[in-house]
């Protein structure tokens, strides 16, 4: 696991929960204390959840509200003295809570549109199994489907990987934009799973068309780009066996 897979992770770690026992967020606390970058923004990250957490445990409870809503009665006294339903108030904490979620997210645009982003969302999905869309062995038949559905069905397969025969593929989404998938069957029901997607939709995407690897939970990736498209191709090996398909 690198940083950028690290700190993807630990974006969503909740100080104070279990999810230090995740196998997978264990690991990433680890990468922030090797690397002091990580670890700095790390310490930021928690002060965040900390102040947080403050805040809202300072929002003022009406009083008896929790007796009245046992006792199954729907109004409350606010404070300005005008009676408002239960689900009101409820309606009111919500919102607070939304406006928080948006305000995490505004504040980090770059965390959640980066390749990093992209490719551990994809890979990791791929573990728990895509829907597919079209299901045939045919490979031209899955890039008719594609350009039907308006993804980028114009990509170029590696020779070797082109000789595979398909499983299927997906339109998927992501930051409202289209990615196309194509899943291969390299055999004893392990399947290859390669992402395509315009190379503009990822600002920090790979810049040459060798291939960076990267392990990604139980399956290890390869990216690319080449011309106005970024690849990602996973499957369930080390990076020797993805070579396999990546050339010639």
């Amino acid at each position: 696991m690198d940083s950028r897979q690290a700190k993807e992770i630990l974006t969503r770690y909740r100080p104070g929960t279990d999810d230090a026992a995740d196998p997978e967020v264990a690991e990433a606390l680890e990468q922030s204390r090797r690397d002091p970058e990580l670890g700095r923004w790390f310490e930021q990250h928690l002060a965040y959840q900390t102040a947080i957490r403050e805040r809202l445990r300072q929002l003022p409870v009406p009083a008896g509200l929790k007796e009245k809503i046992l006792a199954g009665k729907i109004a409350v006294e606010m404070p300005d003295g005008w009676p408002q339903p239960v689900f009101q108030v409820l309606a009111a904490a919500a919102m607070i809570a939304l406006t928080i979620g948006l305000a995490w997210f505004w504040l980090q645009p770059g965390e959640r549109k980066s390749f990093a982003a992209f490719q551990n969302r994809m890979v990791r999905n791929a573990q728990r199994g895509y829907a597919m869309e079209i299901t045939t062995t045919n490979l031209d038949e899955i890039r008719r489907y594609l350009a039907a559905h308006e993804a980028r069905a114009d990509y170029v397969l590696p020779a070797a990987l082109e000789k595979l025969p398909g499983d299927g593929g997906a339109v998927l989404r992501w930051q409202n934009k289209k990615v196309a998938m194509v899943c291969f069957d390299s055999g004893n029901h392990n399947d290859l799973y390669l992402f395509v997607v315009p190379r503009s939709d990822l600002p920090d995407a790979p810049v040459t068309v060798e291939p960076q690897f990267s392990r990604i939970g139980k399956l290890t990736a390869a990216s690319w780009s080449a011309g106005d498209k970024t690849y990602v191709l996973a499957g369930n090996g080390d990076e020797q066996f993805l070579r396999k398909y990546l050339g010639p």
